[in-house]
């Protein structure tokens, strides 16, 4: 009898520290918030946006017969993308990685990626997650296309993208964003991508240009300045989804990179207006338009690390100094169609720089604080160290991935192409339903078509 109590005892406190441990580790597992990921649903919807109002910006700046074709280069990257990110591209980029520099293939195929638990410590479902990740992959490589713009073969530029995706973006984003990555270990801050989207994209965006060579006019007239404007209001609303929403959580972090968000942005329109009004005595709706997205892209990787004085402050920095960037383009001999260098390059760098000046720890104790332990200088030599890193090796392996792409398919387009126009004799039709006229005639797409093929 003796023994069977003793029996039942150790049966009972076997079960029960099963049991004990098993609530443990429900209690240390992060649960599922509703709000947040109600708020993460609401932020993933407002970045995809930015592609469309991307497209938007970029189309009313080419001239009118290459409207279409400039837009098309940023909606077809919402499908691209989405089923490379899906396949594997998520897998590289926020997978387990040994190496911190790529991820396992884990998630590769869409396996393992939970609609009901969270991604590491999160409060939102890992599918989630993904999702919101997925559209800055998205606007990554349609952010380049602006630069290589009139001139770029449409099949080229696809392929070219596809492997940039895969074999760029992914270990970048693994490098500063996923909790194994060499970058992240480091302690390198980018709260939104001021590195992996705008440096990145800007980095490219030059050695494509470099690749590519320039377009046979470079002064198109802007077909329709109202759309560039448009496309820049859209930017902004969405770019509330790209930074507030890196918070990943509807919380005080959350707010203050809203905030700082629309400050900078506010910023940089008028300290470029104001460049420019000193420059040329005109301020004018373009350079309105381009401001914005410039203070938007410095503070990119600060929002959520930095007060609403410090974002006032990158907003006015990166406006005038975006604006100078541009000016040097002719004077360094590279096209670059649509600013896309001096915007998101120039951009990026001073954002991720100043992120390092202006880090505050009464902001975002729970990353300001590890990354400020050694001193603001050695944060600022780290925000230094995760510039040069990413842009060397995105313009080193932009530069080789161009070359490839071009001995295999072609990059840039032949000179009546580009003469009489990419909407007709690539995509045979016309963004304002009329064929342009060339030498008096008038174009017939098919015609073109076939004698651009055969070529």
């Amino acid at each position: 009898m003796r023994t069977t109590r003793v029996a039942f005892c150790s049966l009972f406190a076997a079960v029960a520290s099963v049991a004990l441990a098993q609530d443990a580790t429900a209690a240390a597992a992060p649960a599922i918030d509703k709000g947040d990921s109600a708020w993460m649903i609401v932020a993933t919807a407002l970045v995809l946006l930015m592609t469309p109002a991307l497209a938007l910006f970029y189309g009313g700046m080419v001239h009118k017969k290459n409207v279409l074709n400039t837009m098309l280069m940023s909606f077809i990257m919402m499908g691209v993308v989405s089923i490379l990110w899906i396949l594997v591209g998520y897998s590289l980029a926020f997978g387990k990685s040994t190496n911190g520099f790529f991820g396992s293939l884990e998630y590769a195929l869409g396996e393992n990626i939970s609609l009901t638990t969270p991604y590491g410590t999160q409060t939102i479902p890992a599918a989630l997650f993904m999702l919101f990740q997925m559209k800055f992959a998205i606007i990554t490589p349609a952010l380049i296309s602006g630069a290589i713009a009139e001139r770029v073969k449409f099949r080229g530029y696809l392929i070219f993208m596809i492997l940039w995706s895969l074999l760029v973006y992914a270990p970048i984003a693994c490098w500063v964003w996923n909790g194994d990555g060499w970058l992240f270990k480091l302690g390198a801050l980018d709260f939104a991508g001021g590195t992996v989207v705008h440096l990145a994209s800007g980095v490219s965006a030059l050695a494509l240009c470099i690749a590519l060579g320039k377009r046979k006019s470079l002064t198109p007239p802007p077909n329709n300045i109202t759309l560039t404007l448009l496309g820049a209001g859209m930017l902004w609303f969405g770019w509330f989804g790209f930074n507030a929403g890196s918070a990943l959580a509807i919380n005080d972090v959350a707010v203050n990179a809203f905030v700082t968000t629309h400050l900078a942005a506010a910023a940089g329109m008028l300290a470029w207006l104001g460049a420019e009004k000193l420059r040329s005595g005109k301020a004018t709706a373009i350079g309105g338009a381009s401001g914005l997205v410039a203070g938007l892209v410095g503070i990119t990787p600060a929002a959520g690390f930095v007060n609403f004085g410090a974002s006032i402050a990158i907003g006015l920095i990166a406006g005038v100094g975006c604006y100078l960037a541009i000016q040097l383009k002719h004077r360094l001999g590279y096209d670059d169609a649509l600013d896309v260098v001096g915007v998101h390059g120039v951009g990026g760098l001073l954002g991720a720089i100043l992120t390092g000046v202006f880090a505050n720890v009464t902001v975002n104790k729970a990353a300001v604080e590890p990354a400020l332990a050694d001193g603001r200088m050695a944060l600022i030599m780290k925000q230094l160290m995760a510039v040069g890193a990413v842009g060397a090796f995105v313009f080193v392996a932009s530069l080789v991935l161009a070359k490839v792409v071009a001995a295999i398919v072609g990059m840039r387009v032949h000179d009546e192409a580009e003469e009489i126009g990419l909407d007709l004799t690539v995509h045979g039709e016309s963004g304002y339903g009329f064929e342009e006229p060339t030498n008096g005639h008038s174009v017939k797409a098919s015609v073109v078509e076939e004698a651009y093929a055969a070529r």
